[in-house]
């Protein structure tokens, strides 16, 4: 269920070809828009992977830039834009965001200051997060994110479509008892599993380190593959999150990551962290 079936990434590639076909056709924007009897500002959101697309309004940007090649391809693309994610039926709206771009992409990298990744979390640990950050409520709701975060790890083990993951953790987070003790110990041991899957790189960013440059907050870069699309930096913070797609800003990140991953311990200095982090914890 959690392969890369998702839709808001198809958009994405789908406004990047329809506009690079525009420029290619020697129209501007308005001229565009005009032929297409459409607003400027309409054909700017749908070039921008704003919204959806509909396949007809495709066909009639296909006829009007002389793109009869591509017809069968960009419309293929058009449909999967337009298909419902799998994570949608689990009802949690617009706080999946991440999970649209999760699912498209082959590679994430992430470091997280004092919480563990996601993608690495136990069932129970992810609970008790919800709960803390009161984002889910109880009931439905909160087990549909439990799950929805459950079915994201699959990716990890797919033999098909494989999700790789460079995690970086602040030592911090290994030592916090989120859940309780048993929660805790059993979720040191996930980790210890999931630093063992050859789609995992795992390092442990030391407390020794001090100053770094992502104390603010947690960070996640999305790379996308055979689908071509350009890295994607994701921020989440205490009442949302940030998505960044403009080229300076998502080369911040990858510079900053970079150094994180240049200041954190090695995988087996890391593994050592781990265990140790587990073993104190009984």
């Amino acid at each position: 269920m959690g392969g890369r079936s998702g839709s808001q990434v198809r958009r994405r590639v789908l406004a990047r070809e329809l506009r690079g076909l525009r420029e290619a056709a020697g129209l501007t924007l308005d001229e565009a828009a005009a032929t297409l009897d459409v607003a400027p500002s309409t054909l700017s959101r749908s070039e921008s992977g704003q919204q959806q697309i509909s396949v007809h309004v495709v066909k009639s940007m296909l006829d009007v830039y002389g793109a009869d090649d591509r017809w069968d391809e960009l419309l293929r693309l058009a449909r999967a834009s337009r298909q419902r994610g799998w994570w949608q039926a689990f009802g949690l709206g617009e706080r999946t965001h991440l999970v649209g771009l999760e699912t498209e992409a082959t590679r994430v990298r992430e470091f997280t200051p004092n919480y563990l990744p996601g993608l690495l979390q136990t069932a129970d640990y992810a609970r008790a997060l919800f709960v803390a950050a009161g984002v889910w409520g109880s009931g439905a709701s909160l087990e549909n994110a439990v799950a929805v975060r459950m079915i994201r790890q699959e990716r990890l083990v797919d033999a098909d479509e494989p999700l790789h993951l460079d995690a970086i953790i602040d030592e911090s987070a290994l030592h916090r008892p989120i859940g309780g003790p048993a929660v805790h110990r059993a979720q040191l041991a996930r980790l210890l599993v999931a630093a063992g899957l050859p789609t995992v790189t795992l390092q442990v960013l030391p407390l020794s380190v001090g100053a770094h440059p992502a104390l603010a907050s947690p960070l996640t870069l999305l790379s996308f593959g055979d689908l071509g699309e350009p890295d994607i930096a994701y921020v989440e913070h205490t009442l949302g999150a940030v998505t960044m797609d403009k080229t300076p800003d998502v080369e911040r990140a990858r510079v900053c990551f970079d150094r994180l991953r240049t200041e954190a311990a090695g995988l087996a200095d890391s593994l050592a962290l781990l265990r140790g982090a587990l073993d104190r914890a009984g």
